[in-house]
């Protein structure tokens, strides 16, 4: 009898201690795991993005009406330099934040643990090529300013090169691209193949001013007018780039994203442009997240209650 109640104070026992090991496990579980944090919540069911219609915004506001657990979203639309400070003081304290992010971009430089959030929708597209246009009748007109522009392409680790030491240093990017063309000399050389030494042809280009298209039509501003060119580059909003192209109000840019980013400017003005193609590969845009948070989807999120 005795040993009757001893083995069934032990089993007894050993339950509770299974049922105690259960309850440890799950909520350790529970409290490693980031995966039940509401993100939304965490940033205020706020998006931090950049310029008023910048690509990147307008496809942001569209996301937002495409993606139902996006109801009661909003993007803060402010400036690039804005955005940067505040991806800079969440990330010195391992806070949540959702951006507007892109590639070329120097941030993936400075913080190479930062991640797209995937987009089953495909609103943002997919990789993309920075594309160059020139005006109608520009070939005619200057047929080397159309040969070098039709000629130039480099690539995504040369652009981020220029925009990351620009930022390391503290020097405008237009100074940085001016040492690279000096020292990318076999790059530069092949822009001009078939093309002759000008005298004071004067060429228009258009371009955003973000650091990224700085890069760009820096570098060709310098390469050109060691060839003799004159150039101007004229940084304006987006709309007014294809604007002017179209028009004939300048001969050309190296700034269209496309064919996701900048596909509503380019369409309303397709028939009134040349499209040389793209000038450089690689090209990404979407919503943009640190490492440190649990999450990988765009439809990870929760609607605002």
């Amino acid at each position: 009898m005795r040993k009757s109640w001893l083995l069934l104070i032990g089993l007894v026992a050993m339950l509770a201690l299974a049922a105690c090991g259960s309850n440890n496990d799950e909520s350790d579980s529970n409290g490693d795991s980031n995966s039940g944090t509401n993100y939304g919540d965490a940033v205020n069911y706020t998006i931090t993005g950049i310029e008023p219609g910048a690509g990147i915004s307008v496809t942001t506001e569209k996301a937002i009406e495409e993606y139902e657990n996006l109801a009661g979203w909003e993007v803060e639309l402010s400036s690039t330099a804005a955005m940067m400070s505040e991806l800079n003081k969440a990330i010195d304290n391992e806070e949540p934040i959702i951006i507007t992010g892109w590639n070329p971009h120097w941030m993936f430089a400075k913080y190479p643990d930062m991640k797209y959030l995937d987009d089953p929708n495909g609103i943002y597209g997919g990789e993309e090529g920075i594309n160059s246009l020139a005006r109608l009748g520009l070939e005619e007109d200057k047929p080397e300013v159309y040969k070098v522009i039709d000629q130039f392409e480099w690539d995504i680790e040369d652009m981020e090169e220029i925009m990351y030491e620009a930022q390391d240093t503290g020097e405008e990017v237009e100074e940085v691209a001016k040492r690279w063309v000096e020292e990318n000399e076999d790059k530069v050389s092949a822009w001009f193949e078939g093309v002759d030494d000008v005298d004071g042809v004067e060429v228009e280009l258009v371009s955003t001013p973000w650091d990224s298209e700085r890069a760009s039509s820096g570098v060709l501003k310098e390469a050109m007018e060691q060839k003799g060119f004159k150039v101007t580059v004229t940084p304006v909003d987006v709309a007014i780039v294809f604007e002017s192209v179209a028009n004939g109000d300048a001969d050309a840019t190296v700034a269209a994203w496309l064919p996701a980013t900048h596909k509503d400017f380019y369409e309303k003005h397709q028939d009134d442009l040349i499209d040389l193609g793209p000038n450089l590969m690689g090209a990404v845009i979407g919503l943009v997240v640190p490492e440190y948070m649990d999450i990988d989807s765009i439809e990870d999120l929760e609607p605002k209650n």
